[in-house]
This record gives structure tokens, C-alpha cells and sequence, in this order.
């Protein structure tokens, strides 16, 4: 059983990504929460919500990228 390298590049490509959006998060939705009375606080509050979703989504994506170019698509 070989390993896909490029399956697996791919894979760390987007665990690096993941890493981004678990950072830019939880940041803009501590600066939303900062600037409660800024007119753009709800938009702001709403970008940082949808890019925890996003972490979440993409680490599961990620991690199941890297799993399938160790062991090989399933069948």
C-alpha cells in the first residue's frame, strides 16, 4: 500500500488553511464583540460565525484528505 504524495500535499495544503480560519475566527468575532455599538458590528459578528463553520467544515475535509491518501480511497 503507497502512500499518494500528492493526495497527501493537497491534504496539507488544506490543514494549512485550516490553521488560518481557526485563527481569523475567533479574532473577528472578538472584534465584534469589542465594538458592540460600531454600525458594523452584526456583519462582522456574521463573517467571524461563518468562518468558524468554515474551520470546522475544512478540518474535517482535510483530515479525511489525508486519511484517504494513506489508506486509499474507499470503494
Amino acid at each position: 500500500m503507497q502512500t499518494d504524495k500528492t493526495l497527501l500535499i493537497k491534504g496539507a495544503k488544506r490543514l494549512a488553511y485550516t490553521v488560518v480560519l481557526m485563527f481569523t475566527a475567533p479574532f473577528a468575532i472578538y472584534e465584534a464583540f469589542k465594538n458592540q455599538e460600531h454600525p458594523l458590528y452584526l456583519p462582522v459578528l456574521i463573517l467571524g460565525i461563518v468562518l468558524a463553520v468554515a474551520a470546522i467544515a475544512m478540518g474535517f475535509y482535510s483530515i479525511k484528505t489525508i486519511v484517504d491518501a494513506f489508506f486509499g480511497k474507499r470503494r
